[in-house]
């Protein structure tokens, strides 16, 4: 008896410890707490921004292709504002860096620049000079268009997930992008 009796005790404390760590993450969603800290160096939006249905085109007029989610491509966008010298082209340098530095991963990132390209900014493949974009620019949150220098990062299926912002840190933006592709390999 006495062993039918513990086996049983056993049982209710492991089904109680289940329930009550069940009880307490349901808890914690349903009053709307959230970590403080996340392993995303980048503000994620709040919504994605659907941008699939835009009609970009690259600087020398071209359409660029629309999006394809099967070639899981990320895009990294850049809006600057005019006559922004200096500080262009210190980011253009540091997105080539973040590029290279995704090794066999590059091909499936590209760096889409919306506006005047800094005369020494490095070229290489993924960097596509696009047309100004009023469309674009009219779709991001009004908190966002501020004329300053932020990069975006639009998913494979063209929504706009993540922002950051001025002066960030691009080996948060490097870390981010690898785990992202690694994900979506």
């Amino acid at each position: 008896m006495t062993t039918l009796l513990r086996s049983r005790t056993t049982l209710l404390l492991v089904v109680a410890l289940f329930f009550t760590s069940f009880g307490i993450a349901l808890y914690l969603i349903y009053s709307g707490w959230r970590p403080t800290a996340t392993r995303n160096a980048g503000e994620l939006l709040a919504a994605p921004i659907e941008l699939g249905t835009l009609g970009l085109n690259r600087a020398d007029g071209s359409t660029y292709p629309e999006w394809d989610g099967d070639k899981r491509l990320w895009r990294v966008v850049v809006l600057p504002p005019a006559d922004c010298g200096e500080p262009c082209l210190r980011l253009s340098d540091s997105l080539y860096r973040v590029w290279i530095s995704e090794g066999r991963h590059a091909d499936r990132v590209q760096v889409l620049w919306f506006g005047d390209v800094p005369a020494q900014a490095p070229e290489y493949r993924a960097f596509l000079p696009m047309a100004s974009s009023p469309a674009l620019r009219a779709k991001l949150p009004s908190s966002h268009v501020d004329g300053s220098l932020a990069v975006y990062l639009i998913d494979p299926n063209g929504f706009l997930v993540m922002r950051y912002a001025p002066g960030f840190d691009p080996t948060g933006l490097r870390k981010d992008l690898a785990r992202l592709l690694k994900v979506t390999e």
